[in-house]
């Protein structure tokens, strides 16, 4: 194996550890742009990584490309022109690493289209039910109101964006509390949550025995919520957001569809309380220099593996 192959492995088994410590961190809570970086950043590292690492050793030892990429030396096998790679012998082992490693490509690959697919479909399943079920009212403009006793507030993603909210939320919130609602669920919209927690959920789906999976799948998704908080309290004050997520949560929130952002609905109240204490007693966020350090470790996770499937390392 090349130098760099070795790296690649060292990267790839390094991203598991390295998410279940950013998992149990209490910094991104200061920080949740960042440490949702991060979070991607660990993620796609991994993937590119355990893919290059399994190709490469497949890869290893062709002179016709010493001292290239895992891919070139890949390529380089493949070509029915190339006299040295195909006298080359490639034991069993090696096409086993080989298949493993194109196996879990098209396996990353299909998780997330597959996913994307499932939540456009619920999605539009939805919007049909709203279209049948839904109306408009002058106290949330811009939003839809669903006659139904439970109180949930929660919007739709998409190239159609809707804002849904219950009888029982309007019923339950103030003037104060609902403008606060309808705030941080613009705040999803505009900001495409939805697309940066689509890998995660893709992984969740795909990898559901591991708890790394679904340990990253909810630390992303309150972090979205806190970075929704965020947004929400350049607008309106702490405190109207606070209550009004006590109070549905205190209610026990109403049925999520798929695909969409609840406002309390969808978390546990550990994560809801921790998000009320947040807002009312906000931590101090990161310094420049922390901020500055976590960005570099999110570009060296994705550059790194990026250039060793390419780049000449003996």
């Amino acid at each position: 194996m090349s130098t760099a192959d070795v790296i690649l492995t060292v990267v790839a088994a390094g991203c598991i550890p390295a998410a279940s410590a950013l998992a149990t961190a209490s910094w991104p809570r200061r920080a949740p742009v960042a440490a949702i970086l991060l979070w991607q950043a660990l993620g796609l590292s991994w993937g590119l990584a355990a893919v290059g690492a399994l190709v490469g050793f497949a890869a290893a030892g062709s002179r016709a490309a010493v001292g290239t990429g895992a891919l070139s030396r890949l390529f380089s096998l493949a070509r029915a022109d190339n006299p040295a790679g195909m006298a080359m012998t490639i034991g069993p082992a090696r096409l086993a690493c080989l298949a493993a490693g194109l196996l879990l490509l098209g396996v990353l690959c299909w998780i997330l289209v597959a996913a994307a697919a499932s939540v456009l479909r619920a999605r539009q399943r939805q919007r049909e039910l709203l279209s049948l079920l839904a109306h408009c009212d002058p106290k949330v403009p811009g939003a839809l109101v669903v006659d139904h006793p439970a109180a949930a507030a929660y919007c739709l993603p998409g190239l159609r964006p809707e804002i849904v909210i219950s009888a029982g939320a309007l019923d339950l919130l103030d003037a104060d509390e609902l403008a606060a609602v309808l705030a941080h669920e613009r705040a999803h919209l505009r900001e495409r949550h939805d697309l940066v927690l689509l890998p995660f959920l893709a992984l969740l789906r795909a990898f559901s025995w591991a708890g790394i999976a679904t340990r990253a799948y909810r630390s992303v998704g309150l972090l979205l919520e806190m970075h929704a908080d965020d947004l929400v309290l350049r607008q309106r004050p702490a405190r109207e957001l606070a209550t009004a997520l006590l109070r549905v949560g205190a209610a026990g929130g109403g049925a999520v569809p798929a695909g969409a952002f609840a406002v309390a609905g969808a978390q546990v109240e550990c994560e809801v309380a921790a998000r009320v204490i947040r807002l009312l007693r906000p931590p101090p966020g990161l310094s420049n220099a922390a901020t500055s350090l976590v960005l570099a470790g999110c570009g060296l996770l994705v550059v790194l593996p990026a250039v060793l499937l390419v780049l000449p390392l003996r």
